[in-house]
């Protein structure tokens, strides 16, 4: 993510924007954002900061560590001090003292109630210390009518601190605390998620939780077209690149640098090569520390194991399992261990490594390493730039397909195997018949229709925007198959209209846009369509 310029996320923005604007009209609601490492919370919420002016509402921005209490109050204590006197015109200094001193004229009692919370935890008094540092953004309001906005950034290592009943503390204030809004961030999902179900999920105070993506292929794009300016390379280097980094803005900026430095001097599989290969390679080593913290997380060797077997392609707890000779049970308690990690997320029947790139490295540079019978490291070089080489053939390759033989080969690789979709499971059924279709209407033309012994399943594309008449013409082309057990899907390859996704739930339709349809690519190991 470049410091310049900020890429994607404006819905979140303007969330953010909007929620926090609202609490001073009386309305709370506090904000949960979770996404995996790098993928750019921190960024959004810099972004936010950076743009974001009411003299109203003092912002505490904490990064939360595993520290001690002490530690935490002190940085919690200066930080809201600091930032309540940002706009008094006096020249300000990073200390907890001066601001102390300094913000008694203005807010004397919370001052008070900040100087008795350092003097209990000196003393080591740790009861209600916790509560009583959350009520100061209240005390703030009580005697100014400012309201107070605290981001705690990586939230779950307050659990380091040894408070008792954190969250029920923490609770009970959510509820009670009506000028008070929480920003809370986490890269540990799976912890996260939990946190917010059974410990924070109440009725009032409830917290909306954000999920922030990779960027989609679009914002990918621009991303790259703006970072590489005026370096020459191909549209279809540039689509690789967006498939293979996923649009994780991390990667697209490694690669990016890379490409820069490069001046185009050496092929990108080379620079790739460099990155995920040699010991000074950045993404090398990124990966290194990740499987050693890894490991050291796992209870069993399994984990490794299973971890590479999803990376081959074979991403089915039943095949894991046969492969391992372990009993399935066995295996789904180590696969609940990954899950836990978020080291992996789990679609049904179906497993799939988060990080795509660090599943790359650990089928081609890790396990090669692993299982060779030598030391030559330039022969391990060697066989991962033939694989670089191989992958980006196969995606310009694929690329060249009409959607509809992509679409074709990928419905043979259905087998009767669970998946779920948004939030939708359902049964890829294993077709004896695949024909493509010819629509007898304005727009939507094209399509497939596949036969299984229990059903049919009629599916249409549509490379622009898919309107409401879209909906209606292809419920009217499906009619025509009288078949009673009907899987009716459209592929939106662009857009979908509000009002064409209300239509299709009436006439029971799945509208499935491109991150649906390479969500499935990937569980079958099939390069990605970057339109």
């Amino acid at each position: 993510m470049t410091q310049d310029r900020f890429f994607g996320r404006k819905e979140y923005l303007d969330i953010l924007e909007k929620r926090t604007r609202s609490l001073k009209e009386g309305y709370r609601q506090n904000i949960a954002i979770l996404g995996d490492e790098l993928i750019g919370k921190s960024s959004l919420v810099f972004n936010f900061l950076n743009k974001f002016c009411d003299t109203r509402i003092v912002i505490l921005y904490l990064e939360a560590r595993p520290e001690t209490l002490s530690s935490f109050a002190r940085r919690f204590i200066g930080i809201l001090l600091y930032n309540f006197l940002t706009n008094s015109g006096l020249s300000l200094k990073e200390d907890l003292g001066f601001l102390l001193r300094k913000s008694s004229a203005y807010i004397p009692r919370t001052v008070e109630k900040a100087r008795f919370i350092l003097s209990a935890i000196d003393k080591r008094k740790k009861n209600n210390i916790f509560t009583e540092l959350l009520s100061l953004p209240e005390s703030v309001h009580e005697e100014t009518g400012k309201y107070c906005v605290v981001i705690l950034d990586e939230f779950h290592h307050l659990e380091h601190m040894g408070i008792k009943a954190l969250y029920t503390e923490w609770s009970k204030l959510l509820i009670t605390q009506k000028t008070t809004m929480y920003i809370i961030i986490s890269s540990m999902q799976f912890r996260a998620r939990s946190i917010l179900s059974k410990n924070l999920s109440l009725l009032f105070g409830n917290f909306q939780i954000f999920n922030i993506e990779p960027f989609d292929i679009n914002t990918s794009g621009q991303y790259l077209e703006y970072r590489l300016g005026p370096l020459q390379i191909t549209p279809g280097l540039r689509n690789f690149i967006v498939h293979f980094t996923g649009g994780h803005p991390f990667y697209l900026e490694i690669i990016s640098e890379a490409l820069l430095k490069s001046g185009q001097q050496e092929r990108l599989d080379d620079i790739l090569e460099k990155l995920l290969f040699e010991s000074s390679g950045i993404l090398n080593q990124r990966f290194s520390g990740y499987l050693k913290r890894l490991l050291d997380s796992c209870q069993s060797q399994d984990c490794l194991s299973i971890l590479y077997l999803i990376a081959q392609g074979r991403n089915k707890i039943k095949e894991i399992a046969h492969i391992l000779r372990k009993p399935q049970k066995e295996a789904l308690a180590r696969v609940n261990e990954l899950l836990e990690l978020d080291v992996i997320n789990r679609s049904a029947d179906f497993l799939k490594i988060n990080d795509r790139v660090f599943g790359f490295w650990l089928k081609f540079v890790y396990q090669e390493r692993m299982q060779s019978l030598t030391f030559d490291a330039k022969n391990q070089e060697m066989l991962l730039r033939q694989n670089l080489k191989n992958m980006i053939d196969e995606f310009m390759i694929n690329s060249s397909k009409p959607i509809a033989q992509r679409l074709m080969e990928l419905l043979l690789l259905f087998g009767d195997d669970k998946v779920q979709i948004e939030r939708k499971k359902l049964r890829l059924d294993h077709f004896r018949e695949i024909k493509t279709l010819a629509f007898c209407n304005r727009s939507l033309k094209d399509g497939l229709i596949g036969r299984s012994n229990d059903s049919t399943w009629i599916l249409g594309f549509k490379k622009e925007l898919l309107t409401e008449d879209d909906i209606t013409d292809f419920a009217r082309e499906c009619k025509k198959y009288r078949h009673k057990l009907q899987r009716k899907i459209i592929f939106a390859l662009k857009d979908i209209d509000a009002n064409a996704r209300l239509r299709a739930m009436e006439e029971k339709i799945l509208t499935w846009d491109l991150s649906n349809l390479n969500q499935l690519l990937d569980l079958y190991s099939k390069p990605r369509i970057i339109i």
